[in-house]
């Protein structure tokens, strides 16, 4: 029998799946681990821990201002790998999947950024803008430490579908629109096509991510996908939040943000 994953530990349900995507350490890390147990309060299954960088190739442009704030504040690859002890701490049980560019894990190197993962309890790692070809080191090592390396598959990548499905492990991040992320209006028909065709060859459950903003959205995304994951709306309301907070106070800050996800994903 094939040993459970920590991941797999920690995943209550393979169906509905809200993954939501915060910057670490975006304004401040301690709003981090305030922001994470909201999401865990309103259904979040999987927390996707962004590590800000300068030079990001699918962010919009919500998640580069957060990136610019939270790498203002200090934050690093190595800071948001450490944050997640301070997570658990503080009550945050669901699976942290850390998602970074691999220039940092390049700069880290591979050994100590994967003894670092293991020593922090990190259960994922994506890494965007490393194609399939390139991520047998990666992918060796992770799966030694009992850690998953989560795929992405897009729209372009019809030939690599069935291949990228096939290895996928934890979920599979399926890419919703080209380009980079942002809220968009609405979900083409096509998309909804290859959605299904991805989930003909996955294993694990499938996520679709890039763009989704709306309550209807989500709904949509039930039908077809396995799980949804919402990234630029959610770090705009974090802004608001902290907006809000500037003037007011911090409770109510929290609150708004905890009632605007309320209707996000709960309508």
């Amino acid at each position: 029998m094939t040993q459970r994953t920590m991941f797999q530990g920690k995943l209550t349900r393979e169906k509905d799946l809200f993954i939501p995507f915060i910057v670490a350490g975006d304004p401040h890390p301690d709003k981090t681990v305030q922001y994470a147990l909201r999401l865990q309060e309103e259904g979040a299954d999987v927390l996707e821990l962004g590590v800000p960088y300068s030079d990001p190739l699918a962010d919009g442009p919500v998640i580069q201002k957060a990136a610019k704030r939270a790498l203002d504040a200090g934050m690093s690859l190595k800071k948001a790998v450490e944050m997640v002890p301070t997570l658990r701490k503080a009550g945050v049980s669901i699976p942290v999947v850390i998602f970074t560019y691999y220039n940092p894990v390049l700069q880290y190197g591979h050994d100590k950024f994967i003894e670092a993962l293991e020593q922090n309890g990190v259960e994922g790692l994506l890494i965007p803008d490393l194609p399939l070809e390139e991520s047998e080191d990666l992918n060796e090592r992770t799966k030694q430490k009992n850690i998953e390396l989560i795929s992405l598959v897009a729209p372009t990548s019809e030939a690599r579908i069935k291949r990228i499905a096939e290895q996928a492990r934890g979920f599979l991040y399926c890419v919703s629109s080209l380009g980079v992320t942002g809220e968009r209006k609405e979900i083409a028909p096509e998309t909804l096509a290859f959605i299904e065709k991805v989930k003909e060859y996955s294993s694990v459950p499938v996520a679709v991510g890039f763009g989704i903003s709306s309550y209807d959205q989500v709904e949509l995304m039930k039908k077809h996908a396995d799980g949804y994951i919402i990234g630029s709306k959610i770090v705009k309301m974090i802004e608001a939040s902290v907006e809000t907070e500037k003037n007011t106070d911090e409770k109510r800050g929290l609150e708004q943000f905890s009632e605007e996800l309320r209707k996000l994903v709960k309508g």
